[in-house]
């Protein structure tokens, strides 16, 4: 049987920026496909998408649980737009509590990847950097925690995003997005957790 994944997220899992096959959920389930694995992929996700936007992603489409894989990556939206930490940690365990149904009630196929610091970036020029930096951080202490709370897996890609402020191939040309370049870093620290997710499964 196929291996059913299912990836969620915004513009970081849609890839904005490079083609289909570059997006780090892509680039992974390739990796997974070179072990052996048949892979089926899907992702929603949407650029510019909070946490409660996922949500109502998620719901309106035709999902089919229970999903062999899920990765979740989301939140630079919320810290963007100001939310409340503690707002972004009652949305985010909300989202988490349906992936879970998403994955069968199985923690150990759910993948939480941290949220990278766009604050390096020169879409960021002119903003207060170390103040988003604290604030991503602050996020991702919340993301890790409700993760970790549940049992799932966490990938932290936070301190692979920061390079990009001293190399810009790891960007797209909007100055703000990853490369397939960095995409392909993220996959190689993703990859042993989504194996040891589907060697759970088996």
């Amino acid at each position: 049987m196929p291996v059913r994944y299912l990836a969620l997220g915004d513009s970081y899992t849609i890839g904005a920026g490079v083609e289909e096959a570059q997006r780090w959920p892509n680039q992974l389930a390739e990796r997974l496909r070179s072990r052996g694995y048949e892979m089926e992929v899907t992702i929603v996700a949407q650029s510019g998408w909070t946490v409660q936007e996922l949500l109502r992603g998620m719901r309106e489409q035709a999902l089919q649980p229970p999903y062999d894989l899920i990765s979740l990556l989301i939140g630079a939206n919320d810290q963007f737009r100001g939310y409340d930490p503690e707002q972004y940690r009652k949305h985010f365990a909300r989202a988490l509590g349906e992936v879970l149904e998403y994955a069968g009630s199985d923690a150990g196929r759910v993948i939480v990847v941290s949220i990278p610091d766009w604050g390096v970036t020169p879409a960021a020029g002119g903003l207060d950097r170390a103040r988003i930096a604290r604030e991503i951080d602050a996020f991702n202490s919340i993301n890790r925690e409700e993760a970790l709370l549940v049992g799932a897996w966490y990938v932290d890609v936070t301190a692979i995003s920061r390079q990009a402020e001293h190399d810009l191939s790891l960007l797209v040309l909007d100055g703000l997005h990853p490369s397939e370049k960095m995409y392909s870093l993220w996959v190689e620290i993703i990859l042993p957790y989504a194996e040891s997710a589907l060697q759970e499964r088996n």
